[in-house]
């Protein structure tokens, strides 16, 4: 067996080209309120359906924080990241769906059996938080750290806040060779959130009216796609002039600095009838409410994102013929929607690098603490580069 440096492989002599494991830099958190910090790990070889893929771009998500909240389902120490691209290094003898230098996307995890993944619905896959949130599912083999203790490397099945990471075959899109990789990770969960909401989830209608409120990654997207398909009213809501000001960019025709006590009217005095879809992204439930009271009797509302708290509506919200969803990344499939996504890309529809800013995966922390304080949208982390663009 041979030591080779970060992110090259460790073979076993005996197995002839089949290596044991593969030494990475990734960013561990160990603690909830702790620094992610830069360690180096042993990650295992992939198994017969997984590929090794060198992480060239990893979008930051507010989901990636989860390990932060003290819950019953991922816990530190952990390396989190899930909006992955990349190159694929290596692939299990089953994989055929990639190979090594295919450049790809990496999205969630599905087990591709239940009957919601049968029927084209994988985000509501039987086991999506299983393994998805929990960061080390039963039975996967995990990252080990300096000491050999064990370090879960699982997350969303890639754990991407690192040089490389293993990833299921199934969650890997191969994209054209010639796109700049270093953008296009938030397109395997927040960029596709938004826009597979309007596409495929709601089914955002042309000549329609459409509201967001909050104007995040998730929300600009939806704003995007909302463009693309026609709807002829776009409203975004949220307590940012600056990011009203780029949703209006991107394809708002109102905007609105949210009231929290009147946000039902001042939706309605935009759409005196009420609107035909709102996608809320925030999760406050007086938030949810008022938007539910914005709704024509037809009307649906998405929900996308944790609910903060009990939702309450008025006695006759819904028997007039609205209709709330929870959403879960837009319900898209993937391998469908990502192409499409990036095809609109290519013709100047849906600029959705305008939401990206780039740090070094050294300057984690600072990418956290920029989302958290609003003044980046979509942090995006690249590992193989040592100084912010």
């Amino acid at each position: 067996m041979t030591e080779t440096e970060h992110g090259e492989l460790t073979y076993d002599s005996s197995s002839g080209s089949q290596f044991r494991h593969v030494k990475i830099d990734a960013a561990v958190l160990r603690s909830a309120s702790g620094p992610f910090e830069i360690e180096v790990l042993d990650l295992p070889a992939p198994r017969a359906d997984e590929a090794l893929v060198r992480i060239v771009g990893v979008g930051l998500c507010h989901t990636d924080l989860l390990p932060r909240g003290g819950g019953p389902l991922a816990t530190p120490p952990i390396v989190v990241g899930h909006e992955a691209a990349g190159v694929v290094e290596w692939v299990g003898s089953d994989v055929s769906t990639v190979r090594p230098g295919d450049h790809v996307v990496a999205s969630f995890s599905s087990c591709s059996s239940c009957l919601n993944c049968q029927s084209g619905h994988p985000a509501y896959c039987d086991e999506f938080f299983l393994l998805n949130l929990v960061g080390a599912p039963a039975g996967s083999v995990l990252g080990t750290d300096s000491a050999g203790q064990p370090v879960s490397t699982r997350w969303f099945g890639q754990s991407s806040f690192a040089t490389h990471a293993v990833v299921n075959a199934r969650s890997l899109i191969a994209v054209d060779r010639s796109l700049p990789l270093e953008l296009l990770g938030p397109l395997g969960c927040g960029i596709l959130t938004g826009a597979s909401s309007v596409l495929n989830a709601l089914h955002v209608e042309p000549g329609s009216s459409f509201a967001v409120i909050g104007t995040g990654t998730v929300g600009l997207s939806a704003i995007m796609a909302a463009q693309i398909v026609g709807a002829d009213r776009v409203i975004a809501v949220d307590l940012h002039q600056t990011r009203l000001d780029l949703a209006r960019e991107l394809g708002a025709g109102d905007v609105i600095v949210a009231d929290p006590d009147r946000l039902a009217e001042q939706l309605r005095d935009i759409a005196p009838g009420g609107l035909q879809t709102i996608l809320d992204t925030t999760g406050v439930p007086s938030v949810i409410s008022a938007a539910v009271d914005a709704l024509r009797l037809t009307g649906t509302c998405g929900l996308v994102g944790v609910q903060r708290g009990s939702l309450k509506l008025h006695s006759t919200a819904l028997s007039v013929g609205r209709t709330i969803t929870g959403i879960l990344v837009g319900d898209a499939v993937p391998s469908q929607t990502i192409p499409q996504l990036l095809d609109y890309w290519q013709q100047g529809l849906f600029p959705f690098d305008r939401l990206i800013t780039q740090y070094p995966l050294s300057q984690l922390n600072e990418a956290e603490r920029d989302m958290a304080t609003g003044q980046v949208i979509k942090p995006v982390l690249l590992p193989g580069t040592g100084s912010h663009r």
